[in-house]
């Protein structure tokens, strides 16, 4: 799935207020076509996924933002 594919629901250029978010290298949460979510985020090592999976790491304002977007 391509990024284009996705709507972004985060991180919109405003750097989740600190203005320095732009370059899609910030924390930012996704919505796929069929409803779910991709998250972007600083890779964790908090403790070994299962295989096929991944853990990432995300600031709480992330997750605020995203629910906004949403309506929730």
């Amino acid at each position: 799935m391509a990024r284009e594919e996705l709507t972004r629901l985060t991180g919109n250029g405003n750097g989740n207020g600190n203005g320095e978010c732009g370059k899609d290298d910030c924390p930012n949460v996704y919505r796929t076509a069929s409803g779910s979510f991709v998250v972007q985020g600083d890779v964790s090592d908090v403790f070994t996924a299962p295989a096929g999976e991944g853990l990432v790491e995300i600031p709480e304002e992330t997750l605020r933002e995203a629910f906004r977007a949403l309506g929730w």
